[in-house]
């Protein structure tokens, strides 16, 4: 199976060190394609930004027009709305204090909301969406079984994210 090479960088925030935040997206996104069964271009990269709160809300604000911290967001890379995907799949940018915050509203371990994320984020760039019910439920669905795939609960169980702050800089 084809899998993006991954571009991570830690910027700013209280992230965990290199090493565990790679391990983890290689898991998460490996997971991902094999569930997916994703054509992808060789040498496809995905880049991944760790952040803080400040920096997201700026890019949020400058991509998205909300002026707010967001978990995640999602710049597709390219054109490409069918396989195979590539070169450049994307970059997803994570805010730390807003996903550390979360995960304890939630009751859950940051590793398991940061995988969560990124699942999120990658399907944000291979088209899916959550603007409208229907789209919403496929793609909910498809995180559900991924991340179970991860032995990891289903995100969207009662109570839900407090805000339902999972965005995305696809346009609608």
């Amino acid at each position: 199976m084809t899998r993006p090479e991954l571009d991570l960088s830690i910027e700013a925030g209280n992230w965990p060190g290199e090493t565990e935040l790679h391990e983890l997206v290689e898991r998460v996104v490996g997971m991902a394609c094999d569930h997916l069964d994703l054509e992808l271009v060789p040498g496809t990269e995905l880049s991944l930004v760790f952040t803080d709160d400040a920096h997201v809300r700026e890019l949020n604000g400058e991509w998205r027009g909300k002026d707010t911290a967001t978990n995640v967001l999602s710049f597709p890379g390219g054109d490409e709305t069918e396989p195979p995907f590539g070169p450049l799949l994307g970059d997803l940018v994570f805010a730390e204090e807003t996903v550390t915050r979360e995960a304890g509203d939630l009751e859950i371990a940051f590793s398991d909301h940061l995988s969560h994320l990124v699942v999120h984020g990658f399907l944000h760039l291979l088209g899916y969406d959550h603007q409208m019910e229907d789209e919403a439920e496929e793609m909910e669905e498809t995180e559900r079984r991924i991340l179970s795939q991860l032995g990891i609960a289903d995100p969207y169980r009662e109570p839900p994210l407090t805000n339902g702050n999972t965005e995305s800089n696809t346009p609608v």
